[in-house]
């Protein structure tokens, strides 16, 4: 085992590395535009745009470029925003932003695992049934029509409805409930459907019917067997789930005015603020792809079939 997690941690230290070098090519074909403040890109001359590039080091070759910005990330230092926040710290700027993302991520995540759950174990249960045709026209519903259609009409129906607030506040919780709810479609669709699908295909297995056969309850099956190997297979993406809290939801911020994460993303690419963008892209690109070995590491200490192939193969 402790083979397998040396080669997995090998290969995220090489997908990070070339996300970085792919986020910061890509962003060194940006207009020099975005290095610049609105004020000091108007009153400047050509000659002291040059220079003042030339002093950021954004004119060095690319190798110096790319060494130079590695060293500052070692050292903390993210770099200064220029046109969404001119001349602020970057890391000053994301720990604001990250406590709000972090706030409703975290409540619409124990929203999303609590009634995904819940719902997915009521389908598998009452298989053909109304509970079973409601949930998978739920999935359908969220799954076909564009996610931009489905928030706007949840914030106006349920605005309206219950007359909550359509904007989000930090001062007001009751302005939290529609972000929240909004962040939970998705994955409660998601953990639904495929939490059913998991309980349909452990309940048709031989080691279920012998169980049946010798007069175990129904309860007793779906909690000690069933529920605890299909939940398994869905353990692979709960980490990446938490480390994403950090990063918020790019469409559900802009549309409820949230000063997180997402939003901060469509906000310094509207305004070209590479340095903001560069960030921005690595630490969602990073947090994805540590997300995913967690994910599989979780899986080898969850489900003990892995351990036992890893012995045998030893």
């Amino acid at each position: 085992m402790i083979r397998y997690y040396l080669s997995r941690i090998g290969q995220t230290l090489l997908t990070v590395v070339l996300v970085v070098l792919v986020v910061f090519t890509l962003l060194r074909f940006m207009p020099h535009n975005g290095y610049f403040s609105k004020e000091d890109f108007k009153e400047m001359t050509e000659i002291e745009r040059e220079s003042y590039l030339r002093a950021l080091g954004v004119l060095d070759p690319m190798p110096v470029q790319l060494k130079n910005f590695i060293a500052k990330l070692f050292q903390g230092d993210l770099g200064r925003s220029m046109t969404v926040y001119p001349k602020s710290q970057i890391r000053d700027i994301l720990g604001d932003k990250i406590k709000v993302s972090v706030l409703l991520n975290t409540l619409s995540l124990v929203l999303s695992y609590a009634a995904g759950l819940t719902l997915g174990v009521g389908m598998a249960r009452r298989k053909g049934k109304a509970l079973d045709h409601f949930g998978t026209a739920y999935v359908i519903a969220i799954r076909a029509v564009p996610s931009m259609i489905v928030l706007f009409f949840v914030q106006v129906s349920l605005s309206r409805l219950f007359k909550l607030p359509m904007l989000f506040y930090m001062n007001r919780p009751i302005s939290w409930i529609l972000p929240v709810i909004s962040l939970s479609l998705g994955s409660i669709a998601g953990t639904s459907i495929w939490l059913r699908r998991y309980i349909v295909d452990e309940e048709n297995r031989d080691y279920i019917k012998f169980a049946r056969v010798k007069g175990l309850s129904t309860n007793y099956i779906m909690w000690r067997h069933v529920f605890r190997n299909a939940i398994v297979p869905m353990s692979v993406n709960f980490p990446m789930e938490i480390l994403l809290l950090i990063s918020g939801s790019l469409i559900t911020e802009t549309l409820y005015s949230v000063p997180g994460m997402g939003g901060l993303l469509i906000q310094s690419i509207r305004s070209m603020d590479n340095n903001l963008v560069q960030i921005l892209v690595l630490i969602f690109a990073s947090l994805s792809v540590i997300g995913v070995l967690l994910g599989d590491v979780l899986v080898s200490f969850v489900d003990p079939r892995i351990k036992l192939r890893a012995d045998l193969s030893a």
